[in-house]
């Protein structure tokens, strides 16, 4: 778009999006010396990150130093080159590495952002070189009271209940009940919040803290040029077109592409179905970066997630879709495909779980583990929550159930006779307490996510032998799309002929993720999203004019 004749809001630095790295963004540029306006599309702020789990995973981060967690740039580097080789850009990779520890420092210094330690969570691959096995990369949110942010309390995005209590807190094998009803009922009455709202309502404080402007549903859709620099945005709000001037830089973080289903049959490698995000994030910002010639990086890549879809919708009438993780890695629980047959290791991360649903059989021309199948039985069902499901209560209509496991293969059309004889394998090895066929619990990471009341590999893997037997469908889902704009280390956007677009920045899921397809460990999304927030905040604000 050209410059139009007259401005309706004058600033510095325009950020686009609300999640946990357009805030960082937002909160560096001010105080680096700009004037921010934020730009949101949507009436809730918070994006995806809100929705999260708000872990962010950054090697080499002083939390770990201080509590004697050894870690090095060799390791980190060697950690996520052995998972892509040859695939990293080393100029936003370095970036990542230098630049994640000292933001950690700094938004727990000048926000109210407060972390700590995930104690014992495993980078997502620790048999590589480099890894974490004992964990140390993971950073968790201290609980976050919203009694402090107002009435922009209700204005943070979510999908269900918060919970009082930090994910540390809420994963320990005692639960909330070990901190105590008082603790609880005090963290209540302050409206505390732990995970991605924790992290969301700490950035939003400190975002209202410094006055900085967000204007809610406010949608941008071009990107003004002057001279070949950005200089502002075409936005809409109450279907009137707003023009706002940006004088030194626009900072793209509006998520990631997935809820556009266009862009998701054009680019992504595999089916993907069932995003996990706000439906808000349909790829606004890749697209206005392509219309002024961003080069692309990573498109064919997304934060893996598998999941379920459940009745109730989200708020703009589309379905809401549940994670599968804990479910699948509890013992007493396998996946199989329409086959009736296991195709991976239901505890491994989900990032490579997602992966395995999209396999290709080149001569049925089909995606050959689509449907999949959670299959669990009556005593996992007492046991465990189960999609939001208490241990005790009736399952609700979408679970599939019968008596034996042939009438639940007949129900969900799967060959009896492969499910009937994948039981039986399956039972054998977790009496015996080694999968044979897909190494499950082998691996410390199979085992956080399991039932910890039991000793490894047992937290994991246990016989499915008592009906009446249940079965969940999963879908192939996302947490987001990576891949986008490609930058440098500084979050600048790059042209087509591998130049600096002036004036162009972006972040988080809207950019060319900087760890491309890999996903190291918990936080390996909003870790180098926030990272790059602050890079891109800092750096816009330096732009001379």
């Amino acid at each position: 778009m050209t410059t139009p004749a007259k401005w309706d809001v004058d600033t510095d630095v325009c950020v686009l999006g609300s999640g946990g790295s357009a805030l960082t963004a937002a909160i560096l540029a001010h105080d680096s010396g700009a004037r921010v306006v934020v730009l949101e599309k949507s009436g809730m702020v918070g994006g995806t990150t809100a929705m999260s789990g708000g872990v962010l995973w950054i090697p080499g981060n002083h939390h770990m130093k201080e509590a004697g967690v050894a870690d090095s740039w060799d390791d980190a580097v060697s950690y996520l080159d052995s998972l892509a080789p040859g695939l990293l850009d080393p100029d936003t990779l370095e970036a990542f590495l230098t630049n994640g520890p000292e933001m950690v420092r700094y938004m727990e210094e000048h926000t109210p952002v407060r972390l700590h330690l995930f104690t014992g969570y495993p980078d997502y691959h620790p048999d590589r070189p480099g890894s974490k096995p004992t964990g140390g990369r993971s950073l968790d949110n201290d609980v976050f009271p919203f009694e402090e942010l107002g009435t922009w309390a209700t204005r943070v995005n979510q999908t269900g209940p918060s919970i009082p209590a930090s994910m540390v807190e809420a994963m320990s094998p005692g639960g909330l009940q070990t901190l105590g009803a008082g603790v609880l009922d005090d963290r209540r009455q302050r409206d505390c919040r732990g995970s991605g709202q924790a992290l969301v309502g700490s950035l939003l404080k400190g975002v209202l803290d410094r006055g900085i402007e967000i204007r809610l549903e406010t949608r941008a859709r071009s990107l003004v040029q002057a001279g070949g620099r950005v200089v502002g945005v075409a936005a809409e709000h109450a279907g009137e077109t707003l023009a706002v001037r940006a004088a030194k830089g626009v900072i793209i973080g509006t998520g990631g592409f997935e809820w556009n289903r266009a862009l998701v049959q054009t680019f992504l490698s595999g089916p993907m179905t069932a995003p996990a995000s706000p439906p808000d994030n349909e790829g606004d910002g890749l697209l206005m970066a392509m219309e002024v010639g961003a080069a692309l990086g990573n498109m064919t890549n997304a934060w893996w997630m598998p999941c379920v879809k459940q009745a109730e919708a989200h708020r703009r009438g589309v379905p809401t879709y549940r994670l599968c993780l804990a479910e699948r890695t509890l013992p007493r629980s396998f996946v199989v495909n329409r086959t009736g047959r296991r195709f991976m290791n239901e505890a491994a991360n989900y990032n490579t779980v997602g992966r395995a649903m999209h396999r290709w059989d080149e001569n049925r021309f089909d995606y050959v583990n689509l449907p999949a199948w959670l299959i669990f039985d009556q005593v996992y069902k007492d046991r465990y929550m189960v999609f939001g499901c208490p241990p005790g209560e009736p399952a609700p209509a979408w679970f599939r159930r019968a008596e034996t496991l042939e009438d639940l293969a007949a129900i969900i059309e799967v060959d009896p006779a492969g499910l009937s004889e994948q039981a039986q394998r399956f039972n054998a090895d977790a009496r015996a307490g080694r999968d044979s066929e897909f190494h499950r619990g082998d691996s410390v990471y199979d085992h956080f996510n399991g039932d910890r009341s039991q000793p490894a590999p047992f937290c994991t893997l246990g016989e499915v032998d008592t009906g009446p037997f249940y079965a969940v469908q999963i879908e192939s889902g996302c947490l987001g799309t990576n891949g986008g704009p490609k930058t440098n280390g500084k979050a600048q956007v790059l042209g087509l002929d591998g130049q600096v677009i002036p004036g162009l920045y972006a972040v988080g899921n809207t950019m060319a993720g900087a760890t491309g397809r890999v996903y190291g460990g918990a936080g390996g999304t909003i870790g180098p999203g926030m990272t790059f927030g602050y890079i891109a905040g800092r750096e816009a604000a330096r732009e001379a004019v």
